[in-house]
C-alpha cells in the first residue's frame, strides 16, 4: 500500500512539473534597432520583388567543370568546416546535459557491512554481516520554467554554432572562387606579359639590326634593352603571385600547398556574368546565416535572463529512496525487508548578498551587448551589399573605358609603326605605344579579375541558398545527425 502511494504520488508531482511549468518571461521580441531599411538597394540595378533570388550553385553559372569540381571538394574536405561540425557536436552535447536536469535523476547504491559483537574474546562473540539495495530519487519541480528556460536557451546555442558553421561554408565558397578566378587571371596577365616579351625580343632584334647598318643611334638600341628588361621583370612578380594564390588553393581543399605551371587562358576567357536581381532589401535579415546566427545568440541570451529570474524564486524538490536492508543475502528481496522514504523540500534564497540579482543583472546587460552586435551585424550586412552593388556598377564603367584606352593603344601603336617606316617618327615612339597597349591589356585583366571577384562577394553578401556543407558525423561511435534544415525547432 505505502509502495502504491509513492509511486502514485511520484508520478503525479512528476508530471505536473513536467507540462504545469510557470512562465515568468521575458518573452522575446526581434529588438527594434530603428534601422531604417529601404524597399529596394540603392545601388541595385535590378528591381525585383522575389524574396529567393540567390539560386543553388550559382557559380555554375560560370560554365568551369573544374570550379564547380573544387567547390564540391571544399565543402567535404575543408579543416575550417570540420572545426565547425565539431562546435556543433559540443554544443549537443552541452544541451544535453542541460536538458537532463528537467528529468528525475535516479542512482543505485549498494552497501555490504560486517561488525563483530561480543568482546575481545572472538570465541565468544557474533559477526553480523548486513546488504543494503537502494535506488535514490532526486526530482526537482520546474514550477517557474528555470530549468526549461535554460534547455531552450542551450538549444538556441545549437542554431547559433549551425548558423556560424553555414556563414563559414558561404566565406570559404567565397574564398575558394576568388582565388581560382585570381589563378586564371595571373595566367592571363602571364600570358600578356610573355607576349610583350616577345614583342620587345622582336623589335630589338630590328632596331640592332638598323644599328648595325647606320641607320639608327646607339640610343634607340639602349631604349629598346631598357624596355625589354622593365617588361621581364613582372615576370617573377606575376609568377610568385600565382603560386601563393595556389598554395593558398591547395590549403582550402585540405590539401599539402603546391604550385603548378601556368594553363594557357585565352584573350576571351573572360565572360561577363548576368546582373544579379537583388530583391527586396528586407529578405537580406533572413538570408544571411550571420543575421541569423545574431539574433539565434539573443534568444538564447533571453532565455537565460529567464532562468536566472526564476532561480529567485522557491525550489521545490522531491527525493526518495526504495530498497531492501537485510542481515544475509537470503533475506535480502523479502517483504520485510523493504525500506523505502519519501521527501519534499521547498529552498528559497533569504540572505545571498544579492548575488542572484546581480547574475540576473549580468545576463540582462549581456542581452544588451548582444543587441548593439546585432544592429552592427545587420548593418555591416546592407553595407557590404551597397558596396558590391556600387563596385560592381563603376567596375563595369571603368571597363568600357579601359576596352576603348586598349583600342585606342592598338591603333596608335599601328599608326607609329607606319610613321617609323616613312621615317617620320622615331623609334622610341614605337617603343612607348607598345608599352601602353601592353600596359592596357593587363589593366583589362585586371579589371576583368575585380567584376568577377566582385561578383562572387555579391553572392555571399546577399547570403540566401548556397550549397549545403555536410551532415556532421561523430566517427568515433557512428553518431550522426543533420542540422542544415533551416527551420529546425526545439524537440
Amino acid at each position: 500500500m505505502m509502495r502504491r502511494y509513492f509511486l502514485t504520488s511520484a508520478v503525479g508531482i512528476l508530471l505536473g512539473g513536467l507540462v504545469g511549468c510557470i512562465n515568468l518571461g521575458p518573452h522575446y521580441q526581434r529588438p527594434d534597432v530603428n534601422i531604417e531599411v529601404p524597399q529596394f538597394y540603392q545601388s541595385g540595378s535590378i528591381k525585383s520583388s522575389a524574396d529567393a533570388v540567390i539560386t543553388d550553385r550559382w557559380w555554375q553559372d560560370f560554365n568551369d567543370p573544374e570550379l564547380n569540381r573544387l567547390v564540391e571538394e571544399v565543402l567535404q574536405h575543408n579543416w575550417d568546416l570540420k572545426q565547425a561540425a565539431a562546435r556543433i557536436l559540443e554544443a549537443r552535447a552541452q544541451y544535453v546535459q542541460v536538458g537532463a536536469d528537467r528529468w528525475p535523476q535516479i542512482n543505485f547504491d549498494y552497501d555490504w557491512d560486517q561488525r563483530r559483537f561480543g568482546g575481545v574474546n572472538v570465541g565468544r562473540g557474533r559477526t553480523i554481516t548486513t546488504h543494503q539495495v537502494t535506488f535514490l530519487a532526486l526530482f526537482e519541480i520546474d514550477l517557474w520554467s528555470r530549468l526549461a528556460k535554460a534547455s531552450r536557451g542551450a538549444w538556441n546555442d545549437i542554431l547559433v554554432d549551425v548558423e556560424n558553421r553555414r556563414t563559414i561554408a558561404q566565406t570559404l565558397v567565397a574564398e575558394t572562387i576568388n582565388l581560382y578566378l585570381q589563378i586564371e587571371a595571373f595566367e592571363r596577365r602571364l600570358q600578356i606579359a610573355a607576349e610583350s616579351i616577345a614583342a620587345f625580343e622582336r623589335s630589338l632584334q630590328f632596331v640592332e639590326i638598323r644599328y648595325r647598318r647606320g641607320l639608327t643611334s646607339a640610343l634607340d638600341v639602349r631604349q629598346a634593352r631598357r624596355i625589354l628588361a622593365g617588361a621581364q621583370t613582372r615576370v617573377p612578380e606575376l609568377q610568385q603571385q600565382l603560386g601563393i594564390n595556389q598554395q593558398q588553393l591547395s590549403i582550402l581543399l585540405g590539401r599539402y600547398p603546391q604550385t603548378q605551371p601556368p594553363r594557357t587562358q585565352p584573350a576571351d576567357y573572360y565572360r561577363q556574368p548576368a546582373a544579379v536581381p537583388t530583391g527586396l532589401a528586407s529578405s537580406l535579415l533572413r538570408q544571411r546565416p550571420d543575421i541569423r546566427a545574431a539574433e539565434m545568440r539573443l534568444q538564447a541570451l533571453n532565455e537565460q535572463i529567464g532562468s536566472a529570474k526564476a532561480a529567485r524564486f522557491p525550489q521545490i524538490t522531491l527525493t526518495g529512496s526504495y530498497g531492501w536492508n537485510a542481515d544475509g543475502k537470503d533475506r535480502l528481496f523479502k517483504s520485510d525487508s523493504i525500506i523505502w522514504n519519501f521527501a519534499r523540500g521547498v529552498t528559497q534564497p533569504l540572505v545571498d548578498a544579492n548575488r542572484l540579482k546581480a547574475r540576473q543583472r549580468g545576463v540582462e546587460a549581456q542581452y544588451q551587448q548582444a543587441v548593439s552586435g546585432y544592429a552592427n551585424t545587420v548593418l555591416n550586412a546592407f553595407a557590404e551589399v551597397e558596396g558590391a552593388l556600387l563596385i560592381r556598377h563603376k567596375q563595369l564603367e571603368r571597363r568600357q573605358r579601359e576596352v576603348v584606352f586598349l583600342e585606342e593603344a592598338r591603333a596608335t601603336q599601328r599608326v607609329a609603326q607606319n610613321r617609323y617606316i616613312k621615317g617620320l617618327v622615331q623609334y622610341l615612339d614605337v617603343l612607348d605605344a607598345q608599352q601602353t597597349r601592353f600596359t592596357a591589356e593587363d589593366n583589362l585583366a585586371q579589371v576583368d579579375l575585380s567584376i568577377l571577384t566582385n561578383r562572387v562577394n555579391l553572392h555571399r553578401a546577399l547570403g540566401g541558398s548556397w550549397a549545403a556543407p555536410q551532415p556532421i558525423v561523430l566517427q568515433r561511435d557512428g553518431y550522426f545527425f543533420d542540422f542544415e534544415t533551416p527551420d529546425t525547432v526545439l524537440p
